[in-house]
């Protein structure tokens, strides 16, 4: 399984590829690759999901360079493309101001 590390060395470098759900969503919510790129090269992990559904995955907040946060939540799967399942810019409604933890 990929560590954290990897993953985000991998976020940071553009070697990622969406879910379906994923690829609507940011299309949606307007993410640019850009930044993906410059909120996963320092996320940090916030929630552990290692029985989910389809494969062990987790959620990570990182902050574009314009203090945008971003939730993605990634398969720790081992492959050559970190996926990311979703993306979203947290809402201040469902998490405190600090964005990793749930109201």
């Amino acid at each position: 399984m990929k560590t954290l590390v990897k993953i985000c060395r991998q976020l940071a470098i553009g070697d990622f590829e969406f879910s379906r759900h994923a690829f609507h969503r940011v299309i949606e919510r307007n993410i640019s690759e850009a930044e993906i790129r410059q909120a996963g090269a320092k996320a940090h992990l916030i929630e552990d999901y290692p029985h989910d559904k389809y494969s062990p995955s987790c959620l990570l907040l990182g902050f574009t360079t314009a203090g945008r946060p971003l939730h993605f939540q990634v398969s720790y799967v081992d492959t050559e493309l970190v996926k990311i399942i979703t993306l979203y810019q947290p809402s201040e409604t469902k998490w405190y101001m600090d964005y990793t933890r749930r109201r």
